[in-house]
């Protein structure tokens, strides 16, 4: 199994106590978003999980957890951009952030850091000397700290048009993403830097950008040591190219308050749900309540034994 913390919220940064104590419990509840009474019990055994993935924008208060997770494969995926906030309301210093980083890093290794820039949006005041400029700036600072960077294009979905009314932001072309990705890949080339894109149709191979996999079987057959087949994940967007796994995490509970966020689709309500959060509950958001079916979920151990460990020379 491939353990996602979180495409729905950054449980790293808001969340660190209830996720600490669901490992020592061994067992989260997860809702599913489209049946708000049918729960997943997910069991989060060392023995059941092959790898998981951290998502979040500020690993600050994950990083004196970590020996929680010394029995499991795991890496970072990162975000940080060059915004405001104007779209990133309330998250912390970005020069802080780096910091804990930096820290992350010395801790780990490089090798299980990816930097996400994303999403590029463009707007009067983030035009493409802007993003040229402070990609540049935060290559600097992070290259010798991870091991890839991640890029993506603005989605224009209704809930993010809807938060964003107030931002004057214009659509991407086709155009635009080319301009972008050469000047991006030429700043990366200087300081010897793979580029990704994520959940982009558009070909970009031809600055030597290739389609990402956020959750990649190829990273997590590199951590185990051990070659996996893992079938993309059907509950992903057709341009995706994830890999199966499981996320633990609710929509609308990140407080982070990024205006372009498509996890956070309603102010009021993520307002509500941080206010329900209890570090004791087994789920993330609210407690068991009346009408609730609760099943286990089946998992999948992906490296079994020792007829899939590689052999090298």
């Amino acid at each position: 199994m491939i353990l996602s913390i979180s495409r729905r919220s950054d449980i790293p940064a808001f969340y660190t106590d209830w996720l600490i104590k669901r490992f020592e419990e061994g067992f989260v509840y997860v809702r599913n978003p489209m049946n708000f009474h049918q729960v997943s019990e997910v069991k989060l055994s060392p023995e059941l999980i092959d790898c998981i993935v951290f998502w979040t924008k500020d690993p600050k208060k994950i990083i004196p957890k970590l020996d929680t997770f010394n029995k499991y494969k795991y890496y970072f995926q990162i975000t940080i951009n060059s915004y405001g906030i104007d779209l990133e309301k309330n998250v912390r210093s970005k020069s802080e952030i780096i910091k804990s980083v930096i820290e992350l890093s010395r801790l780990i290794g490089k090798e299980r850091i990816i930097w996400r820039y994303d999403p590029v949006i463009l707007t009067e005041k983030y035009d493409f000397a802007y993003h040229e400029k402070y990609f540049r700036k935060l290559m600097d600072m992070l290259s010798p700290y991870c091991d890839k960077c991640v890029i993506s294009f603005l989605d224009i979905y209704t809930k993010t048009k809807r938060n964003m009314k107030e931002i004057d932001f214009q659509e991407i072309t086709d155009k635009d993403m080319r301009y972008i990705a050469e000047a991006f890949t030429k700043i990366a080339s200087e300081y010897k830097m793979t580029i990704e894109t994520c959940s982009e149709l558009i070909d970009l191979s031809d600055f030597g950008i290739k389609h990402g996999k956020c959750v990649d079987d190829k990273m997590i057959s590199k951590l185990n040591n051990c070659d996996v087949v893992i079938s993309k994940d059907a509950n992903q967007r057709d341009i995706c190219g994830c890999v199966k796994s499981i996320d633990i995490g609710a929509y609308n509970t990140c407080n982070h308050n990024c205006l372009y966020c498509y996890a956070n689709f309603s102010e009021k309500a993520t307002i509500n749900n941080i206010g329900k959060h209890d570090d004791g509950s087994p789920f993330l958001i609210g407690n068991i309540e009346e009408g609730d079916v609760v099943k286990e979920r089946k998992m999948e151990k992906y490296c079994t034994g020792f007829e899939q460990v590689r052999l090298f020379d």
